[in-house]
């Protein structure tokens, strides 16, 4: 779905700035340029931004991590 239409930025584009290591809506602003022209978008951004982080946040702590101990 577009989610800026001046710039022609979409959800997706939003979500693949994330996984691509973006941490914040600032650093997703200037990665996508998404609300940087008329700014009329940058609720719906912020909300996708933040709905990502969420989950990407909650599917790392999720991951199971075995630990292993080897005595010397």
């Amino acid at each position: 779905m577009y989610v800026c239409l001046c710039t022609g930025v979409t959800d997706g584009q939003i979500r693949d700035a994330i996984y691509e290591g973006c941490c914040s809506y600032k650093e997703v602003r200037q990665a996508t340029g998404v609300a940087s022209q008329c700014g009329k978008c940058a609720c719906l951004a912020k909300e996708v931004v933040r709905e990502t982080l969420t989950k990407l946040q909650s599917a790392q702590s999720a991951i199971p991590y075995s630990v292993e101990f080897t005595a010397a």
